[in-house]
């Protein structure tokens, strides 16, 4: 049996896995987080409450946000900040007793899909998070690509490519730079950038609902994440060439973005033709957490 733990900002998910996949048991909590010891804490129980439950010992693996650092061995670039500088895994190893692997959220949900989802029969997945943030995790035959920095799928945090005169350096963005992916692409970002076009604050289902009703300020919001999305994506794909990009988080329910990405993006990739499949994560919201249950595979 595997238990993979999903830990966010706002919820702490964790699930059991039989070894074909299928689904034991699933619990989710919010995440206690006035301090690093009450994540510790939190992620604990869970595993000891479903094994007790289940009446059976497990592996464990664990997504988290940010990654750990070759350099150091402590967590880095997570917007969780109180795991910044932690050795998560060594701790969470020791609260359990039994080793513990620790990975990128993103590099989980690129796992997942790529063991048994979007990407099962593709050689090289690009996956990819839209949602508070953006992220992205690559995998080359069911093998995640960490990278000698921990950085390997870091998309959000490139610079938006082919930068239109209206966009400018770009926005502020909290790592201290303008102008990145995640600060256009991000739901935070679809907001800031409808109201700076229309002075109406609107959250991203709101923006889609007014787009699909034919408001025209909605409908300008929406193709302008479209057409970044389109160009932030082609930039990997000149890169990488992934066999297959999967989109997960909140803004992957978009359904308009998988044909209009694709139409835009082939002015920007540098090729005759692109042939590259964007698709949705088939778990959605559980492909990190099954991927963090399948670092043991």
């Amino acid at each position: 049996m595997r238990i993979g733990v999903d830990l966010g900002g706002t919820k702490t998910e964790a699930i059991a896995l039989a070894g074909d996949g299928e689904e034991l048991l699933r619990k989710r909590v919010p995440t206690r987080r006035d301090t690093y010891q009450d994540v510790v804490a939190t992620v604990t129980e869970l595993v000891d409450d479903i094994e007790g439950e289940l009446g059976d010992g497990a592996t464990v693996g664990a997504g988290t946000p940010g990654a750990i650092s070759p350099a150091t061995g402590l967590i880095k670039n997570a917007n969780l900040t109180l795991l910044n500088g932690r050795p998560l895994d060594h701790d969470l190893s020791r609260a359990l007793e039994r080793e513990v692997r620790v990975a990128n959220d993103a590099d989980c949900l690129a796992l997942s899909e790529a063991t048994d989802g979007a990407g099962a029969r593709h050689g090289t997945v690009f996956a990819v998070i839209l949602g508070t943030g953006v992220g992205g995790g690559i995998t080359v035959n069911r093998t995640i690509v960490t990278g000698p920095n921990a950085v390997g799928g870091e998309w959000g945090h490139n610079p938006l490519p082919w930068p239109t005169e209206a966009e400018g350096a770009g926005p502020d963005c909290y790592c201290g730079r303008r102008g990145c992916i995640e600060t256009y692409l991000s739901g935070p970002g679809m907001t800031a950038d409808h109201e700076l076009a229309t002075a109406m604050r609107m959250g991203p289902p709101e923006i889609v609902q007014a787009a699909r009703a034919g408001e025209p300020g909605a409908q300008a919001a929406l193709e302008r994440y479209a057409d970044r999305l389109a160009r932030g994506l082609a930039s990997v794909i000149n890169v990488l060439d992934p066999h297959v990009i999967v989109l997960a988080g909140g803004l992957s329910q978009i359904s308009e973005l998988y044909d209009e990405a694709p139409t835009r993006w082939a002015e920007y990739v540098f090729s005759d033709r692109v042939d590259t499949p964007l698709v949705p994560a088939v778990h959605g919201d559980s492909s990190g957490v099954r991927g963090a249950a399948w670092l043991w595979e």
